[in-house]
């Protein structure tokens, strides 16, 4: 089964973060060389905390030009039954009351949520707690995950 469709949507939101930020940007830029951000007196901070605002902006930019380009360059694999859980890897974990959760393994950026085959998948990396618990496992394996201040046992019951 193909995991394109979670790339694509992956790209997709980087570009709008990017689009948003390269506004946020530009914006911030206007305003600190706007005539009104001069200072008038030795306690007018406006024009530096819009250039500092400017700087951090344009950092964002960056940050995410280079994720976006990672994602966009990004081969996703398929996982067979017998494989160790790495970077590619779509996962689904079950719990023993049979909450499902689905995790897509990427190296840069997790936190986005994204649809695939109706269901949330959530982008997480091997950085986070639940891609350590992840990172190495294999179908059948079980691990634990917070959830709602509570740990629950779950059991990892797909992988592709």
């Amino acid at each position: 089964m193909s995991k394109q469709p979670l790339l694509d949507q992956i790209t997709e939101q980087l570009q709008q973060a990017l689009d948003n930020a390269l506004f946020a940007a530009n914006e911030a830029h206007q305003n600190a060389t706007h005539s009104e951000s001069t200072a008038e007196n030795k306690y007018d901070t406006l024009g530096l905390e819009n250039a500092y605002l400017a700087h951090g902006q344009s950092m964002r930019v960056e940050a995410l030009q280079q994720v976006l380009t990672h994602y966009q360059q990004w081969q996703l694999i398929d996982f067979q039954a017998d494989d160790a859980i790495g970077l590619g890897a779509l996962v689904q974990v079950t719990s023993q009351q049979g909450q499902r959760r689905h995790f897509l393994l990427g190296p840069l950026h997790g936190g986005l949520q994204l649809l695939w085959q109706g269901q949330q998948v959530i982008l997480i990396t091997p950085q986070t707690p639940v891609g350590q618990q992840l990172v190495t496992r294999y179908l059948g394996d079980e691990i634990t995950l917070p959830d709602a201040g509570h740990n629950h046992r779950y059991e990892i019951t797909e992988l592709s």
